[in-house]
């Protein structure tokens, strides 16, 4: 969608029915009925379902973790919105990192 297509109205505005769209709802309706496919948009590009549902991350485990008053501080002191995030990418970076240590020492 081309930026100059865009439009921003508030909600209160909208239900009062003040903006009126530009789409053509009855010749919707009557095509939904008849069984014909909406012409695709260009400016939309394509999705792919399958692939998108298997980036989705995984869902993480909820733990409770008892860390250094220490730990929690330093993390914390790089913002306190996502220091959790941040303490999890350190701990996946480690695991990583030792994965590949125990998989190229089993294969010397």
């Amino acid at each position: 969608m081309k930026k100059e297509n865009i439009t921003t109205v508030s909600l209160a505005d909208v239900l009062s029915g003040k903006i009126k769209g530009k789409t053509d709802w009855e010749r919707v309706h009557r095509e939904v009925e008849a069984g014909i496919e909406p012409e695709p948009d260009p400016d939309e590009g394509s999705f792919d379902l399958e692939r998108a549902q298997t980036n989705m991350p995984r869902p993480k485990k909820h733990v409770s973790i008892r860390l250094d008053p220490h730990i929690v501080e330093f993390f914390k002191a790089q913002g306190h919105r996502g220091y959790q995030t941040r303490i999890n990418a350190v701990l996946d970076s480690y695991v990583q990192t030792h994965k590949a240590r125990t998989t190229s020492r089993h294969q010397s």
